[in-house]
């Protein structure tokens, strides 16, 4: 078994939530949060950041950490466990490119309710619910958008 770990991001801009399209070989079609693999000496947190600027060209600030999602799949040689760390994020504009390279077709911001129903993945759907009502309680706290989270 080979163990793997990714970060990623819930990032909310007006309070409509960031997502990607995927369609690798019309083999993989489905609506996912930007999310990649640590690089060495990397920091969760930085990984987070990085792959969403790398997956949709959004430069986005962390408010805070939500929490991890953990799931296996098979390859062709292996069975992989992995662990994703998630991240609510803030974008400063509705911008967003998806990054062609990694079969990312398509890439927007969507209510809520659009985004949960598009999400592909249940356990990302769960890490959505935890994200949406962090920024929920914030913003109710006026706390969103502020500078001074935590």
């Amino acid at each position: 078994m080979i163990e793997a770990t990714s970060c990623g991001g819930v990032v909310i801009f007006r309070g409509k939530i960031l997502l990607l399209y995927k369609n690798y070989k019309n083999k993989y079609e489905g609506w996912v949060l930007p999310k990649g693999t640590v690089e060495k000496d990397e920091q969760h947190n930085e990984t987070a950041l990085r792959e969403v600027h790398e997956e949709t060209g959004v430069k986005a600030q962390i408010i805070k950490y939500v929490g991890k999602s953990s799931y296996t799949f098979n390859t062709s040689y292996d069975v992989v466990n992995k662990d994703v760390h998630w991240y609510l994020m803030m974008a400063d504009s509705y911008y967003s490119k998806p990054q062609k390279e990694e079969y990312f077709m398509d890439s927007g911001y969507y209510k809520y309710h659009e985004a949960y129903h598009l999400l592909k993945f249940p356990n990302e759907k769960q890490i959505l619910e935890q994200a949406y009502d962090e920024y929920l309680a914030l913003k109710k706290n006026n706390l969103w958008g502020s500078k001074k989270y935590f």
